[in-house]
């Protein structure tokens, strides 16, 4: 797949081009590249996709921008998994946010990048102070697939509702939503040891959520190991309070260094607290390692001799 970080000056061919945030990359986004994928074959399209760096309400309101579901890279690697040829990440500041529906349509989608046909969801709003709506794009004679919904359980799936769900610890309705394991990715870097000093090694993985949507303690899998991970601020520690995602692997003592891994969260076993010190936490550490291998052995029974 090629990524633009600009609207490139040369021939891109005809374009089926889906427009949106994409955060999370739940069942209704996977829908709409499915049905992107499927245009452009039929259309001899060049199936493509625009997308926000940083999201819109992040330029806007930073301070209360939401909770980030995916990186730039996540989002990237469920482009390719769709089965994305191109993808446009537009860089959301000042100058982008001022361009009306008008130049957007005309200037950049027909001139610049040659769309044919349009994929957003029929609620899309776009150009400055979003005056643009789904309907200009059909009055300016765009080929426009406008998406309604799709609902789980009589709402409709959003990135809100997986943020929601992930907030209250209800992984079970994330992952329905999602399609899959609410996931994050990211780089094994060393750390301060604390965790192998306190007798469990951790994986600390560098994350680029700034605000997760979850934190706490979870039992997850770290590309399909069964393993305890904490997802926080680690209060009882002292020094400046800094997020990190640690995961200790159960029954795994290798190197894993430099390997950029994926953390699949499961179950939630509590929130993270504050210990009156290091032989509670380690206490406590201990007995989180005794529940993640409960809830292991009942939903990934051993096999039987």
């Amino acid at each position: 797949m090629q990524v633009f970080r600009h609207i490139p000056a040369t021939d891109n061919g005809a374009l089926a081009l889906a427009i949106g945030n994409f955060d999370g990359m739940h069942l209704g986004h996977q829908t709409l590249l499915k049905r992107l994928i499927e245009v452009a074959r039929a259309k001899n399209l060049t199936p493509s996709v625009m997308t926000f760096e940083p999201h819109p309400r992040e330029f806007f309101t930073p301070l209360n921008a939401p909770s980030r579901l995916c990186n730039l890279r996540e989002k990237l690697e469920y482009f390719i998994e769709a089965g994305v040829q191109k993808t446009f990440v537009c860089a959301f500041n000042q100058r982008f946010s001022t361009i009306s529906a008008q130049a957007f349509m005309h200037e950049m989608l027909r001139k610049k990048m040659q769309v044919s046909t349009i994929l957003v969801g029929e609620d899309f709003r776009f150009g400055a102070k979003r005056t643009g709506t789904v309907a200009d794009f059909k009055t300016n004679g765009f080929d426009l697939i406008d998406f309604a919904p799709v609902n789980f359980a009589n709402e409709r799936i959003s990135s809100t509702r997986v943020r929601d769900a992930l907030s209250y610890g209800n992984l079970q309705l994330a992952s329905a939503l999602l399609g899959r394991a609410y996931s994050i990715s990211g780089k094994v870097v060393h750390g301060a040891k604390r965790g192998r000093e306190l007798g469990f090694p951790t994986a600390n993985i560098h994350i680029k959520h700034e605000r997760p949507a979850l934190t706490g303690v979870y039992a997850v899998k770290l590309d399909g190991l069964c393993a305890v991970a904490n997802l926080g601020v680690r209060p009882t520690i002292a020094g400046v309070p800094k997020l990190s995602l640690e995961v200790h692997i159960l029954d795994f003592n290798e190197d894993l260094y430099g390997r950029h891994v994926h953390v699949e969260f499961l179950h939630k076993i509590r929130n993270e607290m504050k210990f009156s010190g290091l032989d509670a936490l380690k206490a406590q550490i201990a007995q989180d390692i005794v529940v993640a291998r409960n809830f292991f052995s009942i939903v990934i029974p051993p096999a039987r001799e």
